[in-house]
């Protein structure tokens, strides 16, 4: 601990006096900020959480950001607290960095958390009140077909994709189907899809919505039929992770139609106050004691072995290699 305190001391000596920070010293900076976050807010993880682990992968996830130099460049300046918040939020939901469930994305001078598609997805199974069978989302093309309506008061909904289709997108849809044999459905155009990543994202021009649009089209029409899936959060750091995690404002009328509100939603389809509920749950019982979790050793020959395996990259591609000094300050 000693030793450890004194490494950052003289870090941040290095940053005052303008001195470059190695790659070693700006990896161990983060470490320690997770660390110290992940000890502070052990009672908001989930079941089953492993912090070494998780760290680990953390750690895994910026280096491989390192070797790429725009990368690079977009994390001069965001503080290790900064992108330990950020993280943490993935903790909090059960999420992976490393299997694509969220991303850590460097935008201005701070670290955004944001879900994808399949991490949606899956905090939508875990907590939802009533039981999911099936939940996903589909692009539509141009020359697929694609109809929706209501016949004998029931939505229906019928998509017959064209093989392959990599036509230009014109929308998407989202459905989620019950165990009860409910369900409900979601679709947009992608006008509005665009219109919201225009009007109300947080990162629209980030690499998510250039290099992954499919996903995102996805992610933002099943973002917006989870609105109507009643969900039950153990924790408030779950929910505020969950609403932040969206990459857009979905506090708004643009994103609420009156086909949902009207049709499907369970028992009598009010909107339910799930902040509300939460704080209201939160005050009724007691909340159990923080359970301090000792390392895992085990995990201490790994962390070696990966120092050991990834080293510092030389030569080779420089967009691509980590450099012994970052030019952080």
């Amino acid at each position: 601990m000693a030793q450890a305190q004194q490494q950052q001391s003289q870090r941040q000596q290095g940053q005052q006096q303008g001195k470059q920070v190695t790659t070693a010293e700006y990896l161990n900076g983060i470490q320690e900020a997770l660390m110290k976050q992940i000890a502070e807010k052990i009672g908001a993880m989930p079941e089953g959480f492993n912090k070494d682990r998780f760290v680990l992968n953390c750690i895994t996830l910026i280096r491989d950001m390192l070797k790429d130099k725009k990368k690079r460049e977009n994390l001069d300046g965001i503080p290790a607290d900064s992108i330990a918040l950020c993280m943490i939020k993935g903790a909090f939901l059960g999420l992976d960095f490393l299997s694509g469930e969220c991303y850590a994305i460097p935008y201005g001078k701070e670290m955004n958390f944001q879900t994808d598609y399949k991490g949606e997805i899956k905090v939508c199974k875990k907590h939802s009140i009533q039981p999911i069978k099936d939940i996903f989302a589909k692009v539509v093309r141009e020359g697929d077909l694609y109809d929706e309506g209501v016949d004998d008061g029931k939505q229906k909904l019928t998509f017959k994709p064209l093989p392959f289709n990599n036509g230009k997108m014109i929308g998407a849809f989202a459905i989620v189907t019950f165990t009860d044999g409910s369900m409900l459905y979601e679709s947009m155009s992608a006008e509005e899809i665009e219109n919201v990543r225009q009007n109300y994202s947080k990162a629209k021009d980030s690499d998510a919505w250039k290099k992954s649009s499919g996903e995102m089209y996805r992610k933002t029409v099943i973002r917006r039929l989870s609105k109507y899936i009643e969900k039950d959060f153990d924790k408030v750091e779950q929910l505020m992770a969950y609403d932040e995690g969206g990459g857009v404002e979905f506090q708004n009328g643009l994103l609420s139609t009156s086909r949902q509100q009207a049709a499907a939603l369970p028992d009598k389809g009010e909107p339910v106050n799930v902040f509300e509920q939460i704080r209201q749950s939160q005050q009724n019982r007691k909340e159990p004691e923080p359970v301090q979790q000792e390392r895992d050793s085990r995990y201490d020959e790994e962390f070696t072995r990966f120092e050991q395996d990834q080293g510092y990259y030389q030569g080779g591609n420089p967009d691509f290699d980590i450099p012994d000094e970052l030019p952080f300050r």
